[in-house]
């Protein structure tokens, strides 16, 4: 049985513009491994990105940047996210708005990445 989340990819059209991108956004800790691969590391779990055309195998049967939306819950309160990611420009689509997660009720925002990926910020309600 599965226990936990350990990675995901996305597949991306800049490595360069994603890391800077998560970095700003959700205090991502870019990291490099194997190969000069670069991951998006959140301290117990991480995103490792591919660039599109360039992918790694094993990969998805059709990876396409821009096709991604998860949501990450945030110990750092709503208001001050959406502070900060008004700062650096970038737009909220929605939110604060009540949501459900895998652990009960949550408050969700949703903006999207330099690739066009969903990309909500939850705190548990």
């Amino acid at each position: 049985m599965a226990v936990r989340f350990d990675h995901f990819v996305l597949t991306v059209a800049s490595i360069e513009a994603t890391c800077a991108f998560y970095r700003a956004a959700l205090d991502a800790r870019v990291v490099e491994f194997k190969g000069g691969r670069k991951a998006l590391d959140f301290g117990g779990w991480k995103i490792n990105l591919h660039r599109i055309g360039h992918e790694f195998e094993p990969k998805a049967a059709t990876p396409t940047g821009g096709s991604g939306d998860f949501c990450v819950i945030s110990d750092e309160p709503l208001d001050e996210l959406i502070a900060r990611l008004g700062e650096l420009g970038i737009v909220i689509e929605e939110g604060p708005v009540p949501r459900t997660g895998a652990n009960g009720p949550i408050v969700s925002v949703y903006f999207r990445d330099p690739d066009g990926n969903l990309v909500e910020v939850a705190n548990p309600a």
